[in-house]
């Protein structure tokens, strides 16, 4: 699993770049789902999972998501610090999204997700949605975001024969045999 567009997830290779992905935001209280278009070409809110304190079960309602959307690859948010570090909640976001992929039959990704959920705070508002219904569907939307961003860095890349085209960097792979801060 890694945490550039177009990455592997271990023994699964890389994202297809045709049919349905899935885009992963995980947070404390709530997780945002979203799915792109089989062109991958656009992301779309889906739905919000509010968290019940039993990960293995919200885990396998992702599985089952991603089967339901028929998805050919699973993008998880990464919360980076606005340094660009991986802080507590990236390195609890990175573990999470470890567990989950190892129930997927398809590909995983981490994209970078600063500001997603402040981006999507102010494209409700924008669209006129009022504050205290945001609660509802800001997870989705900034599941959305983050998914779109990803879809958008994919296909910079394949344009432009690879890089980041938003030149922003992104965190460095990793694998369950890579030494892991504080150890």
């Amino acid at each position: 699993m890694t945490a550039a567009a177009g990455g592997r997830s271990e023994g699964k290779g890389a994202i297809p770049a045709g049919g349905r992905v899935l885009g992963i935001d995980l947070g404390a209280k709530r997780v945002g789902v979203a799915v792109s278009d089989g062109d991958q070409r656009l992301a779309m809110p889906a739905t919000t999972l509010v968290r019940s304190g039993d990960r293995p079960r919200e885990h396998r309602a992702l599985v089952e998501l991603a089967r339901e959307y028929e998805a050919v690859g699973v993008v998880f948010g990464l919360p980076l610090s606005l340094s660009g570090a991986e802080g507590r909640a990236a390195a609890g976001a990175r573990a999470e999204a470890e567990q989950v992929a190892s129930l997927l039959a398809v590909p995983v990704d981490l994209v970078d997700e600063r500001l997603t959920t402040v981006e999507a705070a102010g494209a409700l508002r924008a669209a006129g949605h009022p504050t205290r219904r945001q609660r509802q569907v800001i997870d989705q939307v900034a599941a959305a975001v983050l998914l779109q961003s990803w879809l958008d860095r994919r296909a910079g890349q394949r344009e432009a024969g690879g890089g980041d085209p938003a030149g922003r960097e992104t965190a460095a792979p990793r694998t369950a045999e890579m030494e892991r801060p504080g150890t």
